[in-house]
C-alpha cells in the first residue's frame, strides 16, 4: 500500500523560501513519476512540478519556473520541494503525488503566503 506523507508547510512571507518533503513508503518507486499538485480555495487542483524517480526527467508549470526545484531523495525515499521567492498566489494545499499506472495521493500540506 502506497503511504504519501507531507511535511513543511506553513507561513511565509511573500519573497520567502519554503521546503516541502514527501515521505513515501509501501513499496519499490523505481519507474515512479513524483510530483507536488496544489489546489487554492475554490479553484481546481493543479499540476506544479513532478520528477521520475531516477530524477532524470523533470517538469515544472510556468508559473513556478524558476523558483521552485523539485529533488528526489533516493535513500530516504523522500520527494522534496524548494520554493523560492514565493508569491500571494502560491498560498494553497500541497499535494504529494505518486504515479505507476494510477495515482496515490498524500494527505496535503496548508503553504500560506502573506505578510
Amino acid at each position: 500500500q502506497v503511504q504519501l506523507v507531507e511535511s513543511g508547510g506553513g507561513l511565509v512571507q511573500p519573497g520567502g523560501s519554503l521546503t516541502l518533503s514527501c515521505a513515501a513508503s509501501g513499496r519499490t518507486f523505481s519507474g515512479y513519476a513524483m510530483g507536488w499538485f496544489r489546489q487554492a480555495p475554490g479553484m481546481e487542483r493543479e499540476f506544479v512540478t513532478a520528477i521520475t524517480w531516477s530524477g532524470s526527467i523533470k517538469r515544472a508549470a510556468d508559473s513556478v519556473k524558476g523558483r521552485f526545484t523539485i529533488s528526489v531523495d533516493n535513500a530516504k525515499n523522500t520527494v522534496n520541494l524548494q520554493m523560492n521567492m514565493m508569491k500571494s498566489e502560491d498560498t494553497a494545499v500541497y499535494y504529494c503525488n505518486a504515479y505507476f499506472t494510477k495515482n496515490y495521493w498524500g494527505q496535503g500540506t496548508q503553504v500560506t503566503v502573506s505578510s
